[in-house]
């Protein structure tokens, strides 16, 4: 038998690989093509999360290069998705989507240009006259926050933020006066430590340009003869009216400002999770509007001819936003207070057409509004926990099976209470777990027991307190609010008892070391994909939340924290606890460093550790991280001290701190961190297990409220000295 020769022709093996390849993309994309159909109606729900994105990048991203070249990718990204088949979800997804990103990073780009007050460049001595613009009164604190605008003064910013002690305050300052006095200007204050309150970004955007404290002699030279502002004339009558402890937190409930409120106070109410009542958010223009609409409707209902001619529903909303738009800038335009204020205009135009508008394209479109106007807000903690709040809120009622549970229904009264109080219980729970990854990220500590809380405080707030008061304001005008004044100050005292008693439980709340952006982005973006999509694919968005909260889990805690000025540092101790080398640190400094290192408690002075041996100049401090003994040496006085025992001792450290400029001839083995250096890096939180250095200033670092860019530390691996 003869054997035939072998093919000459190509296998097919690489054709079938093509064509099932082929085959599978076109699957896949049939499949998302199908999946966005579904999900048609809940795609406008993005678009303020795209125009976020582009705002978030230009805040994270360092330098202008880094912005044009994320705006060059995101219009690349356009560009690229319009090769795909036209007429497809998925490529109009995609170029909107990219488009938005890109305006979103031009738009708060431009703002920052147009819009910001650049800092002052150096710290200075001056005496200065200025035009008095606003005066914020702190009662609490026994001062007062002016903004002055100098005059004749070209080389100070347009507008300088003073304190000014109640002691040394002469009369006439206000609205309009001219005063002159003595201070001592610096640029607004960046974070002490990393992680910490960006007060210089935010001064930037609000136009101040410098901060400082008045000294004496103040003189005024022109008094303010126009009355101070409506909203500090309330502020200041309902401060005289109100007895008891709890007259801050009525002057709070009013105007949103919360300067009267007792340190103490205002403590309780963050720990117990209560500290959103105190900021003029959707609680009270939503209960404002409500009473504004029901007493409208009753007033008009006494008319025959109004109930029977009039269309009262559309009377009383027009009634209702009016109050609201009045409440919103009585209580100042914060963001929250017109995120509500939006929101709630969009509910009463749906109720006069007669629609639902109670939905997430409501809150959508109230965010939207904010991010156009107040791009900056986004990286602030107000704007997220606002709209993180109202999205989990919203999305629970939307559900079919928690909105089936709450459906009226014919049963008694006590199982009908039951349910309301399940619900909201449920309703706080998911609220809590929504806002809890942002308190740990901006404050490093979140509420655990606040949905317990708020079942008692809310009805109490919203049905008893500011219902009390308002009757107490109205009949003021007659001169007799006393007897509201009275039973509104003891349900405040009720209120303050249930903060207390709350934040006095160990279990209050979980604290967490400084996080990295990466972990809070992965969680945010996870629960969006859970609570803005509704079919089953939204539970992939559990896992970046689960990413996200591993990285948190694994985070420990920095070994070291130096704050940027080199005088207060904190060390964590073998036992978990922690201990500060200034034993008189001031109460912000030390609850600072309290929330950046997950501590709970009161620090320890470092010069009682046994592993610590100080002097009144010097401390050396042994520290134990990445299978090794760390030395640490940190001046703690203003003393000279001798070159050549700073020699030594400097030869022998790691690790050198100084609030002052260290000579030559200190040269410890790693790093020497002195006033020239932090200068360059601010603070510093430093992890020796892992060889991770943070610093609050990065290198080449554009944006305009930053100081001019700076070296970072070079990296170390721990073990290897």
């Amino acid at each position: 038998m003869i054997a035939s020769p072998p093919s000459m022709a190509f296998e097919p093996r690489q054709t079938s690989d093509v064509t099932s390849v082929r085959a599978g993309a076109g699957r896949l994309w049939r499949g998302m093509e199908l999946w966005l159909e579904e999900e048609r109606e809940r795609l406008p729900l993005w678009v303020p999360v795209a125009l976020g994105t582009g705002i978030a990048a230009w805040f994270v991203l360092p330098n202008r290069l880094e912005w044009l070249a994320f705006c060059c990718a995101m219009l690349a990204a356009a560009c690229g998705a319009l090769v795909l088949p036209p007429g497809g979800r998925v490529r109009r997804a995609i170029v909107a989507g990219s488009l938005l990103a890109c305006a979103g990073c031009l738009l708060v780009w431009a703002k920052a240009m147009m819009w910001g007050a650049p800092p002052l460049p150096h710290a200075a001595f001056v005496e200065l006259t200025g035009e008095v613009r606003s005066v914020d009164r702190l009662p609490a604190r026994q001062m007062s926050r002016v903004l002055v605008r100098p005059v004749g003064m070209p080389a100070l910013p347009s507008l300088i933020r003073i304190n000014l002690d109640d002691a040394i305050a002469p009369a006439g300052v206000g609205e309009g006066a001219i005063i002159r006095f003595r201070a001592r200007l610096m640029p607004p204050a960046p974070p002490s430590l990393p992680g910490g309150y960006d007060f210089a970004r935010r001064a930037y955007f609000d136009g101040i340009g410098a901060t400082g404290r008045a000294l004496q002699p103040i003189s005024v030279l022109r008094p303010a003869t126009a009355e101070p502002p409506l909203r500090a004339r309330l502020f200041a009558h309902i401060l005289e009216r109100a007895p008891g402890q709890g007259a801050g937190i009525a002057a709070a409930l009013a105007t949103g400002d919360q300067g009267a409120i007792a340190e103490a106070d205002a403590a309780a109410m963050r720990r117990s999770g209560l500290a959103h009542l105190l900021s003029i958010s959707g609680l009270h223009v939503t209960a404002l509007i409500a009473a504004v609409i029901f007493l409208s409707m009753r007033v008009m209902a006494l008319s025959r001819r109004a109930a029977l001619d009039w269309p009262l529903m559309l009377v009383a909303a027009c009634g209702g936003a009016l109050a609201g738009i009045g409440y919103t800038l009585l209580t100042g335009a914060e963001v929250p207070t017109v995120r509500s204020c939006v929101a709630a205009l969009l509910v009463l135009g749906g109720l006069a057409m007669g629609r639902d508008a109670i939905t997430l394209r409501l809150v959508a479109a109230g965010a939207l509004a904010v991010l156009l106007l107040w791009p900056e807000a986004l990286v602030g903690p107000s704007f997220q926990m606002s709209f993180a709040a109202v999205v989990a809120l919203v999305a629970l009622g939307e559900h079919p099976r928690f909105r089936a549970f709450l459906l009226a229904r014919d049963e008694g009264m006590g199982r009908r209470i039951a349910r309301n109080l399940a619900g909201m219980l449920a309703t706080g729970l998911a609220v809590e777990l929504v806002l809890a990854p942002i308190a740990l990220f901006h404050f490093h500590k979140a509420g655990v027991l606040g949905s317990v809380a708020n079942l008692v405080v809310i009805p109490l707030t919203t049905l008893v307190v500011m219902p009390l008061e308002a009757a107490a304001l109205l009949f003021d005008l007659c001169g007799w609010g006393a007897p509201f004044w009275w039973l509104t100050a003891r349900a405040l005292d009720l209120l303050l008892l249930v903060a207390h008693g709350v934040a006095s439980s160990p279990w209050a709340v979980v604290l967490a070391p400084v996080q990295s952006g990466l972990a809070f982005g992965l969680i945010l973006f996870g629960m969006l994909w859970c609570l803005l999509w509704r079919s089953r694919w939204r539970w992939a968005g559990l896992m970046p939340v689960t990413a996200g909260v591993t990285m948190i889990l694994a985070t420990p805690a920095p070994a070291i924290l130096i704050s940027g000025d080199g005088r207060h540092v904190a060390i964590r101790t073998a036992q978990g606890g922690m201990a500060m080398l200034r034993e008189r640190a001031g109460h912000y400094m030390r609850e600072a460093m309290t929330e950046s290192l997950g501590h709970d408690g009161m620090p320890e002075a470092m010069a009682a550790l046994p592993q610590a041996r100080c002097s009144p100049d010097l401390c050396a401090v042994r520290l134990r991280g990445g299978g090794r003994n760390w030395n640490l040496l940190l001046t703690r006085s203003g003393m000279r001290i001798d070159p050549a025992i700073l020699a030594r001792d400097c030869a022998r450290a790691d690790i050198v701190v100084s609030d002052r400029r260290l000579p030559r001839v200190c040269r410890p083995r790693w790093l020497k961190a002195d006033r020239a250096y932090l200068a360059a890096t601010g603070g510093l939180a430093i992890d020796l297990d892992h060889g991770v250095i943070r610093s609050v200033k990065a290198r080449n670092d554009e944006h305009p409220w930053m100081t001019r860019p700076v070296d970072r530390p070079r990296p170390f691996r721990a073990g290897q000295l």
